[in-house]
This record gives C-alpha cells, structure tokens and sequence, in this order.
C-alpha cells in the first residue's frame, strides 16, 4: 500500500495542547508503594522458543537504561493494583529493541498513572531473543499473558471484557503482534488459562515500532525479530499492518514526527492499514519529542499523550466516567 504521507499527516493525525492535562502527570509519591504481586505465567510448563544464556537477571544502572531489565528467563507479571478499581486492566509493555526491558522509567511508571485512572496494572516481563531465546518467545509470552489476565480476572475484579495492552516502543511492537495474530498458536495450550481468548479488547502503541520492511528496516526490533538479513517473507511475518484485520481491536498510536529511532512512518503505516481494515483508530502525531517520552517529557507536547489516551480509552467505556477534556488541533 502507498501512502500519501502529507495527507495522513494532514488529515488524521492530531497534535495535543498541552492545557488541561497536567493531572495525567505522575505526581511523585509521598510514601513508598506496596512491592507489587507477581504471577508467573507459566507455572513452570514454558513453552521451549530456545534456551536462554542462563545465570541472574540483570538490573541495568546506567544513565538512560537506568532501571532497565535483561536476561529475562522467568516471564512473568507484575500486579499494580488500583485503590479504587474501576474494572478495565492494561498489559503494560515497555521496549528495549528487544535486547532489554525498560521497566523503571516505561512500565512502573504508566503502571502508576493507570492506577491513578483506577486500572488495574500489569507490567510484563518477557524473554528476548538477545538472550537467547527464539524470535517466538516474545509472542509467547505476551500472548499467554493476556489469557492469564482474562482468566484471573474475577480475581483482581477485572471485566473479562476490559483487557487492554500499552506498548512503547518494541513494546508496541509485540503489543501490535499479539493485537493482529490473536488467533494464532505460538505454543500449545498448557492450562484451563489457554482456553480464553489472547486478543486485547483495546490497543495503545506508543512510539512503536511496525514494520521490519524496507526501508523502516533499521532498527534492533528487526534485527532481533527477523534477522539480519530477512527475507521478504520474513520480514513481513513480522510486521504488524501485514496481520491487521477487522478483527483488531481500538487501537491509539501517539508518535513524533522527530523519533529519530522508530520512524513516524511506523504510525503512519500502522493507521492506514487500520483504517483501510475498517478498525477503529486514533492518531496523534507530536512535532517534536523525539524517541521514549515515557509518560511526557513535562512542559513539552508530548505531555498531552496520556490524557489524550485516557480520554479515547472512556470513548470506547473501558476507563468509566466522563471523558478528560483534552484539546486537539489538526496539522498541516
């Protein structure tokens, strides 16, 4: 499919003011919170996708990557529990290139706002072909992560029917995998948790990446998801808008046209192919930002994204109540 980038830009993608949206900023805590639950997603029957290098998972303490996790061998959730629950849960997926996990400044982070919107939170460990581990396993687990959700939810007093995931980055990537390849089987089913659906009811892909073709190609999400040097097939196996359908669910796409890591073209590819499925899709594009704005980097336009997505997300009667106001303005 071509794209008429100027159009798309023009006529769908909306930029956010930043009036009005300062609540959707994590305020800092005044005491510290709770050490999550964690739930192993497994329950040691993991699907062989390779073997891992073995030994310790590694914490990173190091600048940017401060927080960051690899050498994932256990998958598994986090469970970021909201004071006053409101019914929906999000699958919070954070990147790395697939080579490591930003948990602390990506997924504890969102985990926290979510709580606030009164989401229950589930921040996802998941294993890395970088560690060994088959270009499969990703999918795996986040796949079996939204069944053990969707299982469980009574549990967390969750609606089975309000199970949404947030990706960042590669994070958007496998989040836009598992939200366009529900339906397939990346391992036989272990449990009576393998029996529900894997398809998300609502979608957020954050500065994501999409495709692995040419010639958005040049990113760690391709080289540890497709190899080095993918064949056409390949590559398109794992590219998101090759699966989309209208089965896919709501998706929202915020992304800046700046990203200097995971092209704009990546959303923009992402909405066409939505909207040519017939499947509903919203659109921001940001001016500036650049890659991994997290939550909003304060102050800039980025820092509109989660309201914004909040306010889509009550659109669609998965966050309750009235909707955030939140201004938009189309671009040119």
């Amino acid at each position: 499919m071509q794209l008429d980038r100027r159009a798309l830009l023009g006529g769908a993608a909306l930029v956010a003011s930043t009036a009005g949206v300062a609540a959707a900023q994590t305020p800092a805590p005044t005491t510290p919170p709770a050490e999550p639950e964690v739930i192993d997603l497994w329950n040691g029957a993991m699907p062989a996708a390779g073997k891992g290098k073995g030994g310790a998972e590694i914490v990173l303490q190091d600048g940017s990557h401060d927080g960051s996790v690899t050498n994932v061998s256990q998958p598994r959730l986090r469970v970021f529990r909201a004071a006053k629950p409101n019914g929906t849960a999000v699958i919070v997926v954070a990147g790395g290139g697939y080579r490591r996990i930003n948990i602390r400044a990506t997924s504890e982070a969102m985990a926290r706002w979510l709580n606030m919107m009164g989401v229950t939170a589930f921040v996802l460990y998941y294993r890395m072909p970088v560690d060994g581990w088959a270009p499969q396993a990703p999918l795996q687990d986040m796949q079996r992560a939204v069944r053990v959700v969707r299982a469980r939810a009574a549990e967390f007093a969750v609606d089975p029917a309000k199970i949404g995931a947030v990706g960042a980055s590669a994070g958007g990537h496998l989040v836009g995998m598992i939200s366009s390849r529900s339906d397939e089987a990346f391992y036989a089913p272990i449990d009576a948790a393998d029996k529900v659906s894997a398809r998300p009811d609502f979608a957020g892909l954050i500065y994501p990446v999409i495709t692995v073709k040419p010639p958005f190609d040049n990113t760690q999400t391709r080289r540890m998801m497709a190899g080095e040097k993918p064949t056409p097939e390949e590559s398109a196996a794992m590219s998101v808008e090759t699966h989309v359908s209208n089965k896919t669910p709501p998706t929202f796409l915020a992304q800046c046209v700046d990203d200097g890591v995971s092209a704009i073209d990546n959303s923009l590819i992402m909405f066409s192919a939505l909207r040519a499925a017939k499947a509903p899709v919203e659109l921001h594009v940001f001016e500036q930002g650049g890659h991994s704005f997290n939550m909003g980097v304060p102050g800039g336009p980025t820092s509109g994204w989660p309201a914004l997505f909040a306010n889509w997300a009550k659109s669609h009667g998965f966050f309750g109540g009235k909707a955030i106001a939140a201004r938009a303005a189309t671009t040119d």
